[in-house]
């Protein structure tokens, strides 16, 4: 049993017009990846409970629109605070849905609060033009309104922090938003509802629909009428066919999906700290997010030497239950992600690759896989192409610093790069022709509210974070005054 110091923040129905709600679908098992124990049991909603939700935020947007910037501010610095305050028992949600260990969640918290506050902030200081006349009896002005209702689908990876990537600038600008979240991690948006109502958000402002039949609920959030834009993160083949359903309405969206990131060690390279590094990003929520490092390039000389410590690194991890507090890596998302994780191992060796550490399913079984180690890795292998979203780390060798570029570039995706150099020409040379919309020299840590996240080619359209992460819930209206003389 979940022990929580708020047990009122775990909840089973779903959010809909500042009311819990039953569903229309019958029930939903959420269960611990750890040890496939159901945590609670939810409200399955479907296609009609998303469109109540859609005319609920609807009929909110009317007045929550209205509200002053600074009023917004004051509300959604009231939800910051409970969030932080409340920052232990979510954590702990988190990692009985998910699985990362208890430090990681509770980290998510703050991570996922801070947008939140960044844009109560940031709402107050976004305006409009006065733009420079052409003519004595005309002026000219434009003016930021927000889009309407916004229709939000987030991953089971980071169940917190991606709504509040997206609650808190659609909220911030004016809109209202329905949310759909992962199948198997609802309980994280359902208690932050919880705390929005506490912290006195209107009623329909945040809606959540926690529901099995993804395909009938993506329909609403994409093609409603009054859904004035539509935001998603999550795989890109999934965003693909929710981009097409937007386009019947030319709904506007934003996209955020997969990743096939490299991390290149250059031979100058500070070795230690690239391996802390590589640890971190590879290995994060067991290796289940979009930005983790997934082709390991190192060159020729200190390929060797390299590969010994993050041998020795990786072996030093503790999987385990995220309630254990000597845990560094929990349990991979459900048993189809260990099927998939042992495929890409099979796949390695039978094309030739070496397995150093690691390889199968971890000796406490459920849905732990063992972190693995690969070298002599060649471009026929799954591990060189796809992603791999998983505790996989597998290393190649290069020569030359156009033929790792070459290398690191020829995917059709484009979210993060990490590379490794002492080299101050290097660094900015690297940074340039990489065809990625995040790119870390000398560290593999850059998540942060204040700054863009977003993919270049098929890892997605738009931006979030930063002030570039508010634009896309405004329409920008052009007032051209004439009579003046």
């Amino acid at each position: 049993m979940l022990q929580l110091k708020d047990p009122s923040l775990l909840k089973s129905k779903n959010y809909i017009d500042g009311d819990w709600d039953t569903g229309g679908a019958g029930t939903i098992d959420v269960t611990n990846p750890s040890n496939g124990e159901v945590v609670i049991t939810t409200a399955n909603g479907d296609a009609v409970d998303a469109t109540r939700a859609v005319e609920a935020a609807a009929e909110a947007f009317k007045t929550w629109s209205r509200v002053p910037a600074k009023q917004r501010a004051v509300l959604l610095r009231d939800w910051f605070n409970l969030l932080m305050d409340n920052a232990d028992d979510l954590g702990a949600i988190m990692t009985a849905e998910q699985g990362k260990p208890l430090y990681e969640s509770v980290g998510e918290i703050a991570y996922g609060a801070s947008f939140i506050e960044y844009y109560a902030e940031e709402c107050k200081r976004y305006k409009g033009d006065t733009i420079p006349t052409i003519a004595n009896d005309r002026r000219l002005q434009t003016y930021k309104q927000p889009v309407g209702v916004v229709g939000c689908i987030t991953p089971w990876n980071f169940p917190n922090a991606m709504i509040g990537r997206k609650a808190g600038p659609a909220m911030a600008s004016g809109c209202t938003i329905v949310i759909k979240p992962a199948t198997e991690t609802p309980l994280s948006a359902l208690a932050m509802c919880e705390l929005a109502d506490r912290a006195g958000i209107p009623k329909g402002v945040i809606n959540v629909i926690a529901g099995s039949n993804s395909r009938e609920i993506g329909k609403v959030l994409t093609q409603h009428e009054k859904i004035g834009k539509f935001t998603f993160t999550g795989s890109t083949v999934v965003g693909k066919k929710l981009m097409e359903q937007c386009a019947a309405n030319v709904t506007k969206v934003s996209l955020e999906l997969g990743g096939n990131a490299p991390f290149i060690v250059f031979d100058d390279a500070d070795l230690d700290a690239a391996v802390a590094d590589c640890m971190a990003t590879k290995f994060r929520n067991c290796g289940q997010t979009c930005v983790c490092t997934n082709r390991i390039y190192v060159q020729q000389g200190v390929a060797d030497t390299f590969i010994a410590k993050l041998k020795s690194a990786i072996e030093a991890l503790r999987v385990g239950d995220g309630f254990d507090k000597n845990t560094t890596t929990g349990p991979l998302v459900n048993q189809t992600a260990v099927n998939d994780m042992q495929a890409f191992v099979d796949d390695a060796k039978t094309k030739g690759a070496n397995v150093l550490t690691g390889g199968g399913l971890h000796k406490l079984g459920n849905c732990f896989f063992e972190p693995t180690l690969l070298t002599n890795i060649s471009a026929d292998m799954r591990v060189a192409t796809e992603e791999i979203f998983g505790p996989i780390a597998a290393v190649q060798v290069f020569e030359t610093e156009d033929e790792v570029i070459e290398r690191a570039n020829d995917t059709e995706y484009g979210l993060a790069a990490y590379y490794f150099t002492r080299d101050i020409g290097r660094v900015i040379r690297v940074a340039e022709r990489l065809e990625y919309g995040i790119v870390c020299s000398n560290s593999g840590v850059f998540s942060t509210e204040v700054a863009p996240f977003g993919g270049w080619k098929q890892s997605g359209i738009g931006s979030e974070g930063g002030k570039e992460g508010m634009s896309d819930y405004y329409e920008t209206k052009f007032h051209s005054m004439g009579g003046i003389e």
